[in-house]
């Protein structure tokens, strides 16, 4: 009887799961799509090194250029990398442009005051122009977003002659104004500020206006506030389109000329300056890394994922 029962034990106990056959093929099927993913994810960070690096080549090279001395400027092969570094360069750059008519000091803040005043006025501008097309319906809205849209299409290159005409006869030639003016529109700055306002809940607005706020206070008071990862993109791309503007063909007074101006005047100079076009290209790389430095916290990956979700 005791073998009996020995048996009829052996026949109860039961094989886990994890040990027979269909799971077994499971868990190997499994390990196959783990293995996989885990593949995906190297090749894509082995392609964001290489995009990364390719993107990061021009200002080493820029870098790398400044603090070459003149004599490894015209090496063939160019080398990327330096022999006997020097900083003559900056001070060549330096050198030169407090040569010019004006003192250096002039086109630092004529730069300084022209991209402050272009990027507080498409800030401001641009966002509440973007409450009004996102959060109130007006006749024509849909009409004005998809002409937004199609105004990303086309540069401001096509314009020009047309701004020209339009400044020589308001009398604006020659001033801060045809430099200030023409950027302080931005389509792409109201099209990112429209985008992220369009993600606030209506019931906040509405609820607002049963407390007896106005559209100007629901616009600076509830509705900008939620909006600082979109506000402060805005501000890197303003800072960094306004910092570049030249206006040679807006502003002829030595003393109304930019920083960016200047440095290509001095830079055309020939190949004997090659070294000073470097030099400078890496000055004015610096102030938009600084700012996009500051404000790189803030920076919104995807409009996907910005502002507030009911």
């Amino acid at each position: 009887m005791a073998a009996v029962n020995v048996q009829e034990k052996k026949k109860e106990i039961k094989v886990p799961r994890k040990y027979q056959a269909g799971s077994i093929e499971k868990s190997k099927g499994t390990n196959k799509q783990a293995g996989k993913k885990i593949g995906g994810t190297v090749g894509i960070f082995i392609f964001l090194t290489v995009l990364g690096l390719f993107m990061a080549l021009p200002i080493y090279l820029a870098v790398i250029m400044s603090i070459k001395p003149v004599h490894e400027l015209f090496v063939f092969p160019p080398k990327l990398y330096v022999i006997d570094p020097t900083l003559d360069n900056f001070r060549d750059m330096f050198q030169t442009l407090s040569d010019m008519w004006v003192p250096f000091s002039r086109y630092v803040f004529n730069s300084v005051f022209v991209t402050v005043c272009v990027t507080v006025a498409q800030c401001v501008f641009a966002s509440m122009a973007a409450f009004v097309l996102a959060k109130c319906r007006i006749p024509g809205n849909n009409f004005m977003n998809k002409l937004i849209v199609t105004s990303l299409l086309y540069q401001s290159n096509v314009i020009y002659i047309m701004q020209y005409i339009v400044m020589a006869r308001l009398g604006m030639i020659n001033t801060y104004w045809a430099l200030i003016l023409p950027s302080v529109a931005s389509p792409m700055c109201l099209f990112l500020m429209r985008q992220s306002m369009t993600t606030v809940p209506d019931a906040m607005i509405e609820a607002a206006k049963v407390d007896g706020a106005n559209m100007f206070t629901i616009c600076w008071r509830i509705v900008m506030p939620n909006q600082k990862p979109a506000l402060m993109t805005m501000i890197i791309f303003a800072f960094q389109a306004a910092w570049n503007i030249q206006g040679g063909t807006l502003v002829y007074k030595e003393s109304l000329k930019t920083l960016p101006t200047v440095v290509q005047q001095a830079a055309s100079a020939g190949l004997a300056r090659a070294g000073v076009a470097m030099a400078a290209a890496v000055f004015m790389l610096v102030p938009p890394i600084v700012i996009f430095m500051m404000a790189q916290k803030n920076v919104i990956e995807t409009m996907a994922h910005s502002g507030i979700k009911d």
